[in-house]
């Protein structure tokens, strides 16, 4: 719980879900928000109440489809708290968009993560919340501070519940997320192992490398984020096809864009986990190896802990109740 008369949650008119969940745990209503679409398709968008001087924190899920609405939404609600006179307005944005391109990869290339940073600071926002960037390094594109929550005591507090563990191995599915892995096993005193991708071209693997031993153990497959998840459908065959008795992925941005949900019911995985970052309820309706990782109780108690001027590194090693 925190004190109600400094403080205010704000979240756009679309998957409310993750932030009313957030509301609940601290005891808080989100804020009265309008929105309205002209026929153009602008935004007009009004607070309903007074946000003078107050603590401001605005929950907004970004997943796959209409990204960019979203960010644009994300931009004016910014802005209006900044004109209304906020003292402080904290973008919490579990799935930070644009993530992956956080480099310049090719000639003339932008760096869009890097843009998403200025506009947002642009826009008024004086604070990030965010979780498991795809590429840490983002949080040096702000000129404001920045914290990058973790997903993996949640992680490990799921497969402590839900999975024999004890006879399990993780699993990274490329050499870019050895170091999540390797983080992961350690905590739950388990080996890993790694596979090695060979792309023919971009979200297209040609071939996958087993390195490490998996006869007879359920592998436990981590990742930051799973869009179409044909790399993962590719995985489980590969490590069935060594000795593995099942096959479970724990992802924490479940995007799942495309083809996703066919190729989830049509692999060989017994259970896809993704957290809440991304709104995917309706996708469960459809694929029933889909599960899911609360995580508003991690964002819940890093935003009680920024207003009350408390540490958030407690929130690194361990998942609030």
């Amino acid at each position: 719980m925190v004190a109600t008369n400094s403080i205010k949650l704000l979240a756009p008119d679309v998957h409310r879900g993750l932030a009313e969940l957030v509301s609940t745990r601290l005891g808080l209503k989100l804020t009265d928000c309008k929105f309205k679409r002209d026929v153009t398709g602008e935004v007009l968008f009004s607070i309903g109440e007074s946000v003078r001087d107050q603590d401001i924190f605005i929950i907004t899920q970004i997943g796959s489809g209409v990204v960019n609405d979203r960010v644009i939404e994300l931009l004016i609600m910014i802005n209006a708290c900044k004109t209304a006179s906020a003292r402080r307005i904290t973008s919490v944005i579990p799935n930070f968009p644009y993530a992956r391109q956080d480099r310049k990869d090719k000639s003339r290339a932008p760096i869009t993560a890097k843009l998403m940073a200025d506009m947002l600071t642009t826009a008024g926002c004086d604070h990030v919340i965010t979780m498991d960037l795809h590429a840490s390094q983002i949080q040096g594109f702000f000129d404001i501070p920045v914290d990058n929550l973790y997903a993996e005591p949640s992680v490990v507090k799921y497969i402590k519940e839900n999975v024999p563990y004890k006879d399990s191995i993780i699993i990274s599915p490329d050499a870019g997320g050895a170091k999540r892995a390797a983080g992961l096993a350690d905590r739950l005193d388990l080996n890993f192992a790694l596979i090695h991708k060979e792309r023919a071209r971009a979200n297209e693997v040609s071939r996958m490398v087993l390195v490490g031993d998996v006869t007879d153990k359920v592998c436990i497959i981590v990742d930051d984020m799973a869009d179409t998840c044909g790399t993962l459908a590719k995985a489980a065959e590969t490590l069935l096809g060594n000795g593995a008795r099942g096959v479970i992925a724990i992802v924490t941005h479940g995007v799942l864009s495309g083809r996703a949900v066919e190729n989830i019911n049509n692999s060989r995985l017994d259970k896809v986990v993704c957290t809440n970052t991304v709104p995917f309820e309706a996708k469960m309706a459809i694929c029933p190896k889909l599960d899911v990782i609360d995580i508003s109780a991690v964002l819940a108690e890093s935003i009680r802990r920024l207003h009350n001027g408390e540490s958030i590194s407690y929130l690194f090693r361990n998942a609030p109740l």
